[in-house]
């Protein structure tokens, strides 16, 4: 009897430690991760770069965000964001089953997407919070180092998931991608806006 009890411990101790094992962050995810935080900042930057008061301020409409307003709504989708994946996605348990692949391949594919048009949520709407574009783009390379913090020294991110507002859960990794792409997601608005008919030349 004891030696079947000692024999279903140590069964039961290496199921979990397989289990352990799948559930952590892989180094090839992590470096994706960090290769798409990384470009999607570059690419932010450029698309603001040698912009001056006039392009930063102009926008194509009353309902259309400026440049400047993209960029403050950015900075404060990536605080908004890291802050959901601290205080609530990392105090979520597991969801076994996911198929994070694809999940993976959604959250690319679909955030970036500028054909399906989203009502950004109130707290994260432009209000000159940050007092200019160029405090805003401050913020966001700090915010941005911050979230690179996380995905680096976290080792659990795929260990707990949740749902938020709809879908399936998310894992706190694939919400990293999310703020990645939708930073990659506004960079695309930006150079709308760069291209609308009554830009300002300089």
């Amino acid at each position: 009897m004891k030696l079947k009890s000692v024999l279903f411990a140590i069964l039961a101790l290496a199921f979990f430690g397989l289990q352990a094992r799948a559930q952590e962050l892989s180094q090839v995810d992590r470096d994706k991760a960090l290769r798409y935080l990384e470009s999607t900042k570059k690419a932010v930057l450029e698309s603001a770069k040698g912009l001056s008061p006039a392009q930063l301020n102009y926008k194509p409409g009353p309902d259309r965000w400026s440049v400047g307003e993209c960029l403050e709504h950015i900075a404060s989708a990536e605080d908004f964001l890291r802050t959901m994946i601290t205080e609530q996605v990392m105090k979520s348990a597991d969801v076994p089953g996911r198929d994070v692949a694809k999940i993976d391949a959604g959250i690319l594919q679909g955030v970036p997407d500028r054909s399906v048009k989203r009502q950004a949520p109130e707290p994260i709407k432009p209000s000159n919070k940050y007092g200019s574009p160029e405090a805003s783009e401050k913020h966001f390379v700090e915010s941005r180092a911050t979230t690179e913090a996380l995905l680096k020294n976290t080792p659990d991110l795929r260990q707990h998931a949740m749902v938020f507002v709809s879908g399936p859960p998310i894992d706190a990794y694939e919400w990293i991608l999310v703020i990645a792409a939708h930073s990659e997601r506004h960079t695309k608005q930006i150079e709308e806006v760069k291209a609308s008919p009554g830009f300002p030349k300089s």
